[in-house]
């Protein structure tokens, strides 16, 4: 493994403390998968095989509603957690799919090694725990700003604290998270300065 990719997981995982030996089987616990633009990662019906690592690219994790239409319930990008995470925990089918919006290099960790760490290490299962409060926490932000925030405040917020990799992908995934229409999307993008 490519000592840049160690780094990345260590700095993930700040809070768990291995020793010299248990950090070498840590990291030989990853792989490398790679994905071509706009290829699926996931599909809603199968089951989440890994919890991912964005080394570089973006994500969109989206589910249709009944008009075919995607609704973009969220992306990942570099340096940032990915994966359909309520199927992989729960091992049920997917409800959403995770597609890359642009070639992505992700480090994979299986379901098999994830609960080999959480038997393991205490510190593994006190980082989930905190993990897994942050993403509710975020989806209870993102709900509250979803019902709260007019449209031109929704854009604002977002386009100031998104990364520069988010602001380059396609309009209509961002409109579809922001909950707008792409031409709403257009044209708060032309007129509002944030």
């Amino acid at each position: 493994m490519e000592e840049a990719h160690k780094q990345l997981i260590k700095s993930f995982f700040k809070p768990i403390s291995f020793d010299a030996g248990t950090e070498v089987s840590f990291f030989e616990m990853w792989e490398e998968k790679n994905f071509k633009q706009n290829e699926l990662i996931t599909e809603a019906g199968s089951l989440e095989k890994y919890f991912y690592i964005v080394v570089s690219g973006v994500q969109a994790i989206y589910l249709l509603n009944q008009k075919g239409e995607k609704v973009v319930l969220g992306f990942s990008y570099s340096e940032s957690p990915s994966g359909v995470f309520d199927s992989f925990i729960y091992q049920k089918p997917a409800d959403t799919f995770l597609e890359a919006l642009k070639p992505s290099k992700l480090l994979a960790l299986s379901l098999k090694n994830y609960q080999s760490l959480l038997d393991q290490q205490v510190d593994f299962y006190k980082w989930g725990y905190q993990f897994f409060q942050d993403i509710l926490f975020g989806r209870l932000f993102r709900e509250v700003e979803l019902l709260t925030l007019s449209a031109e405040e929704r854009y604002i917020a977002f386009m100031r604290r998104c990364p520069d990799e988010l602001k380059v992908i396609p309009q209509k995934y961002l409109a579809s998270y922001l909950n707008m229409k792409p031409e709403t999307f257009s044209r708060l993008r032309a007129s509002v300065k944030y």
